[in-house]
Formats: C-alpha cells, structure tokens, sequence
C-alpha cells in the first residue's frame, strides 16, 4: 500500500495531482484506521497511470471519469474512446486550418506593413496598420 505521495512518486504526479484525483472520484483510496492516511494499492498506481495516459491524448478528466466509469460496469469503453478521438481529431483538423488561415493573414500583414510608416491616431483613425488589413485578402 501507497501513501499520496508514495503513489505520486510512483507516477511521476504532485500529491496534489493524485488528491485532485480523488476528489472527483477517479481514485478511491483506502483509509488506515490507525491514522486516517489515504492508501493506494498496485491497481490505483495502474489507474492513474492510465489517466495520465489518457490526458496525454487529449482526454478531458470529465471523459476520462466517463471511461473508468464504463469499464467499471463490465463492458468495453473502446468504442467510446474511439468515437470521442474521431471527434477530437476532426475538431483539432478545423483548428488548424483555421490557425494556418490566421498565420496567412499575420504574414500578409506584416508584409504590407513593412514600407508603411507608423502613423498617428486622429478621430476616425486608431491604427491604420490594423485599418490597412481589414478589406485584404491574403490568397489574390
């Protein structure tokens, strides 16, 4: 049996990484009725390693919780686990496509503003580097 941070150390976690854990239910440590300590068995060790694991996918500990709660009634999370990576693989495409369509419009911008000379704001103006870009489209 493990102590918080004997199983911390063991998972390469902060204690309060593993309290967390416990708090939303995702450990469920023992208590020593000697001392009131939390102790965590072998299989606790197994299990937070599989949340790191999981986070490490892009799991959120809501889905995570989900899982363990899944397997925990007897049958396969797999198929959950894999229509929530379709999912987040099709979600991460659209972010990245739209960060590369920003990374376009930066580049342009500064392109443009490299011949033009900073100016001063007046009552219709605030910056007319910004104002510049607003009607310009990166792909003529």
């Amino acid at each position: 049996m493990f102590t918080v941070s004997e199983l911390a150390g063991r998972a390469g976690v902060t204690p309060d990484t593993v309290r967390h854990y416990v708090q939303r239910g995702m450990l469920c440590p023992e208590r020593n009725p000697h001392n009131g300590y939390k102790l965590f068995s072998e299989s606790d060790v197994t299990r937070l390693r599989f949340i790191r694991q999981a986070q490490s996918l892009g799991f959120t500990l809501a889905e995570i919780g989900d899982i363990l709660d899944h397997s925990k009634s007897g049958s396969s999370p797999c198929p959950r686990v894999r229509e929530l990576m379709q999912r987040r693989v099709k979600e991460n495409k659209a972010k990245l496509e739209a960060l590369n369509a920003l990374q376009k419009r930066m580049e342009h911008a500064l392109a443009l503003w490299e011949t033009m000379p900073d100016g001063e704001p007046d009552g219709d103006s605030v910056c007319h580097l910004i104002e510049s870009v607003t009607q310009v489209d990166p792909d003529p």
